[in-house]
């Protein structure tokens, strides 16, 4: 555009230099004012025309996951209120615990001990906790965790178990289904004269002589 300007400029000036009558001078002249003034227009809006630059560098790469030591061997005690868990563990600093305590689980990470990074976790506990009222506190060579009960008493075990002589009784909708599932349960829990009693119910129960198993231990 700027060069088409430039071109009708010197043709103007051109016929400038050749007109003879005042009035076509004049005309020349005004024309030659209005095309000076927007060869110029056009310059400055090209010199503010700056192309946008097209990002080259490289993205960042996402962080790697980072990998954990189990910390599958620890003890444990407990009163009628708490659970204390103890890990055998050196050099853990306290700034560097990521713990996540729910009711019934906890997960508690342990970054940069020594160059690597440990974690000791139970997905679902015996009983409920306070998540809240949980705490680790680091010692030189140990950790030690504590649970607060969410109702006093004592824990069987730290992991949940399910209770083997409960019968299902939802199992397709069949109580006598729940019923052998527990007399089974009985069975492999029992003693030796339980497992004779139950033996023999079974029998009477396949012979016919018995219709309910359960009224052989009557």
């Amino acid at each position: 555009m700027a060069d088409e300007f430039a071109l009708d400029l010197e043709e103007l000036r051109h016929l400038q230099s050749i007109a003879k009558r005042p009035r076509v001078v004049s005309l020349i002249s005004a024309e030659i004012n209005n095309l000076g003034k927007l060869s110029k227009n056009a310059a400055l809006t090209k010199s503010l025309q700056v192309p946008t630059p097209i990002c080259t560098a490289p993205k960042g790469l996402s962080s790697p996951a980072l990998l954990y030591v189990t910390l599958g061997s620890f003890s444990w005690d407990q009163d009628n209120e708490k659970v204390k868990i103890y890990a055998s563990l050196e050099g853990v600093d306290q700034e560097k615990i990521e713990a996540d305590f729910k009711p019934m689980s906890f997960d508690l990470k342990f970054h940069d001990v020594q160059g690597k990074n440990y974690r000791c976790a139970i997905p679902k506990l015996n009983k409920e906790i306070v998540p809240e009222k949980c705490k680790v506190v680091v010692r030189p060579t140990k950790v030690i965790i504590t649970l607060v009960k969410a109702s006093k008493g004592n824990w069987s075990d730290l992991h949940f178990k399910e209770d083997k002589l409960k019968p299902n009784l939802d199992k397709d909708h069949d109580p006598m289904a729940g019923i052998m599932d527990l007399m089974k349960n009985m069975y492999e829990e029992g003693d030796e004269e339980m497992k004779r009693t139950i033996a023999k119910a079974w029998t009477d129960a396949r012979s016919g002589k018995a219709a309910d198993p359960l009224k052989s231990f009557q």
